[in-house]
Formats: structure tokens, sequence, C-alpha cells
């Protein structure tokens, strides 16, 4: 793709992933009472997710998107594999999170603990802790912000919910949001969930690129 050509905006682009409230959900507030208890309903169906695979489409704050297949698994290993062409791969396994640069022959490594996708990793240590619900408006929607006030430089995601009562806990991921430290904002919209499938382990290392190193990830 020829968007990938831009190598800081390939990189900034990916990172967002594993770093905002979206103005279309800031709608009329919704009853107090509409939204009791779904804090919790969103970490345990965060927490019912043993193993899934989705479709991604992922869009920096200029327009620009580029999609591929997300895989998580528990406890805490996600990858995001993007579509052909694309020289990147974001991976976590479990303690640390990568984004490889098969281009340049780069890796970057951050703690999960640093990164907002942490909740989605770790829902009932980020949500709990970290979340609050932001009214949308809509009965069907559940927004939830999480952010560590004590650690902006982290960033911030919102988790989008829908309610649908086959997915784990009757609530489906349909995105999230994601702002860096940069104020960079992106957006991860999901489809095509498909839960309890088969994933190896094997899914969330990588062939480390640099010459110098032959450790795996």
């Amino acid at each position: 793709m020829t968007l990938f050509k831009n190598r800081p905006f390939a990189s900034a682009i990916a990172f967002a992933v594993a770093t905002a409230i979206p103005a279309s959900f800031l709608a009329a507030p919704a009853p107090v009472e509409a939204a009791a208890g779904d804090l919790d309903r969103a970490v345990d169906a965060l927490r019912g997710i043993a193993t899934m695979k989705a479709d991604f489409v992922q869009t920096d704050r200029n327009g620009q998107s580029v999609s591929g297949v997300m895989t998580l698994k528990r406890p805490g290993k996600i990858r995001f594999e993007y579509e052909k062409g694309v020289p990147l791969l974001v991976v976590s396994n479990g303690k640390s999170m990568y984004m490889v640069d098969y281009e340049v022959n780069q890796v970057q490594r951050w703690p999960i603990k640093n990164s907002p996708l942490g909740a989605l990793l770790d829902p009932s240590r980020d949500v709990k802790r970290y979340g609050k619900l932001v009214p949308t408006g809509h009965s069907d929607v559940v927004s939830i912000e999480v952010r560590d006030p004590k650690r902006p430089e982290f960033g911030a995601i919102t988790l989008i919910f829908a309610r649908d009562a086959s997915a784990p806990g009757g609530l489906r991921l349909t995105h999230w949001v994601a702002l860096d430290a940069q104020n960079h904002r992106t957006t991860v919209r999901l489809r095509n969930h498909r839960y309890g499938v088969s994933v190896a382990d094997s899914a969330f290392t990588f062939k480390d690129p640099r010459k110098t190193s032959r450790r795996p990830g």
C-alpha cells in the first residue's frame, strides 16, 4: 500500500493500536439507572472471551485506513496481522507488546501495563480500576473510557460494546478509540467475530527481523 511508504505514519498508526471519546457517542446522556451494572458486565464480557478472532479496520485521525485480522487469547495475548502489503505486526505474548516492522527490520517493545490495551488483556485490573461509563444516549450501546489519571503518558482507550445475547457476557466489543500521549487518535472497528476458535500459543510469537539478534519474540 502506498499508505505505508510513509514510515512515520506507519509506525504511528500501528503504535496507536497499543497505546478519546468518539464524538458520535456523546449524544444525550442515558439515564443513570439504564447504565447501572454495565461496567461489571463489560468486565465479565471481556473475561468471558477465551479466544476470539475478528476482522478489523484501523483508521487514523486523518481518515486513512488499513485492515487485517485480530486474534485474542487469554491470558494477555493478542495479535494484529495486517493486510497483505503492510510489513507490520503488533503482537503481545502476555507480558510485553511488540511492534515489528519488517521493512526496516526494527522491533519496538513496551510492557502491557503501559498500554491502554491492558483493558482488553487484563480487564479485571484495568477496566475495574480505571474505567468509567460514558453516556451514549443509546440503550443498546455501552461505552467505557479507560485511563490512569496519574499516568497520562499511557494514553487512554474507549471501548464500545453492543448488547448481543450471542456474545460472551451479552456484550459484543464493536470498536475502540485509542488516544496516545501526543493526542493522536486511532479507531479500530471489529466485525465477523469468531469466539472459541482454536489458537496455538505460537500465534503470539514473531520472527525477529533484526540481523544482530536470533531471539524469538
